[in-house]
């Protein structure tokens, strides 16, 4: 079977691999190294990572730590899917010794997730690498978030060692949290897709009152260290940074699911669509089972969605069943409003379901689905109107906030 063509890079963005051997990105365990490990001397490290925390070389950073002899790390701590990225969306994981450094690992996705005074009390600083890719559902930086106001309740020093959105840091789109939705899949008031590296979310956190949940004094007080990259710049997509992409969770492999997680993967729970889960083509292959690719594919063009295109596509599920499914294209990431097509599939999923789904949720399904979208107004809608909803009014909507948390996140760059 013949594999699309990754639709990541773009027509404007051709990836020069001159320049980028020549100007290599330096991320954040790459800073750290290379000033000699001098902000961890003296301390007992833990470290807050997973699979894609690795170095520009692919080095796991827990194995860069672990060698240096300038380093006393002495504990690992895991985020949801573990410190492989090997266990499934919602798998609880038990603490464990790591049988690549023999380091006792704690689980932020088990019992606890938050690290918890017993934790804590063996090291004196946290470091946390972990690979973000820019939406605010996806939980690494909630976890980020809890590591942060723990630590500082208990004078643990916090370190985050900084890694590229793939997204890039120009584009925010989608509708912003409202406050009381936030949850561990939106343990921040932003954007859906926010624009800002791991490093920047935490360093709004420590400056601004109200973002982390703890008394104020206890934040004033925390300390807080971001290890910048080199050579990132805003405008650059991870196809432009020369780096090897390393899965972040079982359903983001690659970088065409990176992309497509935000375009297709919000707020699908009930629409009745697929979008490619167990196939290739995670988050970019749709299907509904009240229509044909024929015409879904003419349903999706019908919207006219700036930087989409899509085509009819044949492939087979992870367990070799023969499918057919409408493969979304990114043709201008410039132009496209990345989250308008999940709303356009709500309000089509509700023109072809047999009633307003969205009238019929349980409570429980209804807090899940507001906690990932974010938006009261948009559930008010929805649930009321169906295959009616003003979609195109509300992404107008969302359009002008975003350019005002844009505007507003300026202050907090750590890159241009």
């Amino acid at each position: 079977m013949a594999r699309l063509p990754l639709i990541f890079s773009f027509q404007f963005l051709i990836f020069n691999l001159a320049a980028s051997a020549a100007n290599p990105i330096l991320l954040g365990i790459d800073t750290l190294e290379r000033g000699g490990f001098q902000e961890l001397r003296g301390k007992r490290v833990g470290l807050f990572t997973h699979a894609a925390g690795v170095n520009r070389f692919g080095t796991s950073s827990a194995e860069v730590l672990k060698r240096a002899p300038q380093v006393n790390l002495v504990a690992l701590f895991g985020p949801e899917h573990g410190i492989y990225g090997d266990a499934a969306a919602n798998e609880k994981v038990s603490d464990a010794i790591d049988p690549r450094t023999n380091l006792p690992v704690f689980s932020l996705y088990g019992a606890t997730r938050r690290p918890t005074p017993e934790m804590l009390a063996r090291i004196d600083v946290m470091v946390i690498d972990l690979q973000d890719i820019g939406t605010r559902s996806y939980t690494y930086t909630s976890s980020m978030r809890y590591a942060m106001e723990a630590c500082f309740q208990h004078d643990v020093e916090v370190i985050v060692l900084d890694r590229p959105n793939p997204l890039g840091g120009l584009k925010v789109d989608g509708p912003p949290l409202d406050k009381q939705w936030m949850s561990f899949v939106g343990a921040f008031q932003v954007p859906y897709i926010h624009g800002l590296t791991i490093g920047e979310l935490a360093l709004i956190s420590k400056r601004t009152p109200g973002w982390l949940h703890i008394p104020e004094n206890t934040r004033q007080k925390g300390k807080l260290t971001v290890i910048p990259m080199t050579g990132w710049r805003r405008s650059m997509m991870w196809p432009e940074t020369g780096l090897k992409w390393t899965a972040t969770s079982p359903n983001i492999p690659d970088l065409s699911s990176v992309l497509g997680y935000p375009i297709t993967g919000l707020g699908q729970q009930h629409s009745g669509f697929s979008h490619g889960i167990g196939t290739p083509y995670p988050f970019r292959l749709l299907r509904h089972p009240g229509m044909s690719p024929a015409s879904l594919l003419r349903a999706l063009q019908d919207l006219h969605l700036p930087g989409f295109d899509y085509k009819v596509i044949q492939t087979k599920t992870n367990r070799g069943q023969a499918i057919s499914g409408v493969y979304v294209l990114v043709t201008d990431w410039r132009v496209c409003s990345p989250t308008a097509l999940s709303f356009h599939m709500m309000q089509l999923g509700a023109q072809w379901s047999n009633g307003n789904p969205y009238a019929t949720l349980t409570e429980a399904e209804m807090v899940l689905f507001n906690k990932h979208v974010g938006s009261t107004a948009w559930w008010d809608e929805i649930s009321r109107l169906g295959g009616q909803a003003r979609v195109d009014f509300f992404n107008g909507q969302w359009a002008t906030q975003a350019r005002e948390f844009k505007a507003w996140c300026r202050q907090f760059w750590l890159y241009q």
